[in-house]
């Protein structure tokens, strides 16, 4: 379908004024953490989605490692369409991570919000038994950790770099600094609105003795 895409956009000679923008809804666990399949979880089977672009200006085989969020498609999109986005928007134009350009004081973490359990019978998101229904929960997911709050108090903290899969919560080992400052920065994440105040916020930087650290 792509293909066919493209040959259209080629046979009318705009191939190289055309972004293609490849991206999904949402991920899904099958299996892992012992749930059948569902996508209502913090895990990066849930969260992680494809995000695929080509275009004028973006170069072949490279891969960003920045942390893109879907709230920064809007953004984008104006960006390229040479329209300023409103500022109420949160998300930010990804157009120079694409462009393969440094972006300045870029996010270290993104948020994650989910509102539930779902137990309405005739909402299409109702999970079916045993595939994860998780109650309402916000979390922050930089390039080495999860971090999970959940509405009914419990915590949840993944070392991504020695548990890749996320099977071991941790957070009861962490210091107590290591505590305030996740959940400081979750609640900055979460609370703040438009990409003015949003910026900082998901780009606060970690200190060598609050931060939770990684361990080989």
């Amino acid at each position: 379908m792509i293909g066919a895409l493209q040959a259209a956009v080629a046979a009318i000679g705009e191939q190289n004024d055309t972004y293609f923008v490849f991206s999904s809804d949402n991920g899904y666990h099958m299996g892992e953490h012992r749930l059948m399949p569902g996508k209502m979880t913090a895990y990066d089977t849930d969260i992680r989605v494809p995000l695929i672009v080509t275009g004028p200006g973006v170069p072949a085989g490279r891969t960003v490692e920045e942390i893109a969020e879907n709230v920064d498609l809007y953004p984008t999109f104006a960006d390229l369409g040479g329209v300023v986005p409103p500022a109420s928007v949160d998300g930010r134009s990804l157009l120079p991570l694409l462009h393969g350009q440094e972006a300045q004081a870029w996010r270290t973490v993104a948020l994650v919000e989910h509102h539930g359990p779902v137990t309405n019978p005739v909402d299409p998101d109702l999970p079916a038994i045993r595939s994860g229904n998780p109650t309402t929960y916000e979390a922050i997911r930089d390039r080495t950790f999860l971090y999970v709050e959940y509405a009914n108090g419990e915590k949840e903290y993944h070392d991504l770099v020695g548990d890749r899969d996320e099977l071991r919560n941790t957070f009861s080992s962490l210091s107590g600094q290591q505590k305030a400052w996740l959940h400081e920065t979750l609640d900055g994440v979460a609370r703040c609105h438009e990409a003015r105040s949003c910026g900082p916020a998901e780009g606060r930087t970690r200190s060598a003795t609050a931060a939770p650290t990684s361990r080989p």
